[in-house]
C-alpha cells in the first residue's frame, strides 16, 4: 500500500500548528512600539527646554537605545 501524498509534509504542518497566531504578537508589539515613541518624545521634549553638556551626553545615550529598539520592534 502506498503512504497518502501528503505524509511528506506533515512535519510542516505540525510546525506551523504549534506557532502562536501571529495576531496577538502584533499587538504586543505595537503597545510596546507606542511606549517606545512616547519615551523617544519625552526626551526631545527636554531637550528642547535646554540641558547640561552631562545631561545632553545621557539624553543621546537614552535616544540611540529607544531608536534602535523602535527599529527592531516598530515595523
Amino acid at each position: 500500500m502506498k503512504p497518502p501524498t501528503w505524509m511528506p509534509l506533515l512535519p510542516l504542518l505540525l510546525l506551523l500548528a504549534a506557532q502562536p497566531p501571529a495576531s496577538a504578537h502584533n499587538k504586543c508589539d505595537k503597545a510596546e512600539c507606542a511606549v517606545v515613541k512616547e519615551k523617544i518624545r519625552t526626551i526631545e521634549s527636554k531637550m528642547r527646554s535646554g540641558y547640561t553638556r552631562a545631561q545632553g551626553e545621557r539624553y543621546e545615550s537614552q535616544l540611540r537605545e529607544l531608536r534602535a529598539k523602535r527599529y527592531k520592534i516598530c515595523r
